[in-house]
């Protein structure tokens, strides 16, 4: 939780479960850097993982410290409550959720592509 993108992530991941290809689009970056952040926080019991057909969802873990992760959360939440990052991604994952993951998932391998060409 000391790292401020996973810190985000839970924060997103507090109101609702996302795919990665939702997760990447949110914050702008690339599915694989999404991914290591995600393996990072499952290695650390915090989210948890699975697979859905082609997409990848994640949510926070329901596991035997989910009392003490919820109130972390809640802590932070209320701390960053000003704070014009988390705003803004409320604000953007209003946005990321209009769009279908099968459109975020072409997106981001159509970008993939150029990036490799």
């Amino acid at each position: 939780m000391a790292d401020e993108q996973r810190l985000r992530v839970l924060l997103a991941l507090a109101k609702k479960p996302l795919c990665l290809c939702q997760i990447a689009e949110l914050f702008g970056l690339a599915a694989s850097t999404m991914s290591k952040h995600m393996s990072i926080l499952q290695q650390a019991e915090l989210v948890s993982g699975c697979k859905k057909g082609r997409w990848m969802h994640f949510a926070l873990a329901n596991n035997g410290s989910g009392k003490a992760v919820e109130q972390v959360l809640a802590w932070a939440a209320q701390s960053l409550e000003g704070d014009e990052r988390i705003a803004a991604d409320r604000k953007r994952l209003r946005e990321v959720l209009k769009i279908e993951p099968a459109e975020l998932c072409r997106k981001a391998c159509r970008n993939k592509k150029v990036v490799e060409d």
